[in-house]
């Protein structure tokens, strides 16, 4: 397999300088979902963390940690991170203190009748809602927010299907976890 990646990969080990142009390039991506990019980058530099709003670039789903352990089989961070990565192939970040996670997807999720309405373990985040969102590069669990699988490139995301056949995984195992 070549190192290039497609839409939905997630990104391989490369080179201290590819990783670091990969993160450049996300970072100015993402920075376009701010209402004040400068702003955004000091709350990067400040806090790990800035506020971006959903809905022009991108989406993202919000996800109960209660639905994403229970796919996964574990609660343990690295081991849903590798469960995550394999199953969705593009960008998720965690507040692990919220225990929530939100996937990064096409705005077009929206449209999907799964999302027609918000639930308690699962929603749909389009336009209108702010995010506070990892800087790229942050992706060490013991940082609470932090990206469990990072963007492969700018405009990489997470398709709709991915998502949700995940969400139905975990609410699935958790229905059969309560009738044992």
């Amino acid at each position: 397999m070549s190192r290039a990646t497609t839409q939905n990969s997630f990104p391989r080990a490369g080179t201290k300088a590819e990783s670091t142009e990969r993160h450049g390039a996300v970072r100015q991506w993402l920075l376009r979902a701010a209402a004040d990019a400068g702003r955004a980058e000091q709350e990067w530099r400040d806090e790990g963390v800035a506020l971006l709003r959903s809905g022009s670039m991108w989406g993202a789903v919000y996800i109960d940690g209660a639905l994403v352990f229970a796919a996964a089989g574990t609660d343990d961070p690295a081991a849903v991170d590798r469960y995550l990565a394999a199953v969705l192939r593009g960008p998720v970040f965690a507040n692990l203190s919220r225990r929530t996670y939100f996937v990064l997807t096409p705005t077009s999720t929206g449209r999907r009748a799964e999302w027609a309405r918000p639930r308690d373990d699962a929603e749909y985040m389009g336009g209108g809602h702010y995010l506070s969102v990892p800087a790229p590069g942050r992706t060490d669990p013991s940082q609470r927010r932090y990206w469990c699988c990072e963007a492969a490139r700018p405009g990489a995301l997470v398709v709709a299907d991915a998502v949700a056949r995940l969400v139905q995984a975990g609410r699935d195992r958790l229905v059969t976890e309560q009738g044992d």
